[in-house]
């Protein structure tokens, strides 16, 4: 005799809760632009530290204003974190540099599209509109001297 389960049933750990439409995707924003915020303090010439305790044995300390060793050190359960969290890591190991800029610029970029959505604009639209503007600032670059 088949036992029927309930949608999900089983699926999920004990204590975890399961998010969806408007909810989770205004927690993915939270998630992704507080990310950004962490690491956007350390940018400039008034940078600051930021003082990370392991949570391993020993409670190792550290303090760095080094954005990749700060991403690298977080603990990221939020998905949108952790596209950033990513871009971050594949910036460092294509490029070495620039892993804080690439992620406050697509915090930016989030921020920005969390509010377009608040305002009703549907997120095919939005979409749209960082493509037509990937393209006119690759167009811009191509005709822009090198100096």
């Amino acid at each position: 005799m088949a036992t029927l389960m309930a949608p999900n049933q089983g699926m999920l750990q004990e204590g975890a809760r399961e998010e969806k439409g408007e909810n989770a995707r205004m927690a993915s924003f939270v998630g992704a632009v507080a990310m950004a915020d962490l690491v956007k303090s350390t940018l400039g010439p008034k940078g600051m530290d930021k003082i990370l305790q392991s949570m391993g044995r020993g409670h190792e300390v550290t303090v760095t204003n080094d954005g990749a060793t700060i991403l690298k050190s977080v603990y990221v359960d939020n998905p949108a974190a952790k596209v950033l969290q990513d871009i971050s890591k594949v910036q460092d190991d294509e490029v070495g540099d620039g892993t804080t800029s690439v992620v406050v610029l697509a915090g930016e970029l989030l921020r920005e599209a969390e509010q377009l959505v608040g305002q009703k604009v549907h997120p095919m639209t939005i979409i749209a509109g960082f493509r037509e503007a990937e393209a006119v600032a690759k167009a811009e670059l191509a005709v822009t001297p090198a100096l």
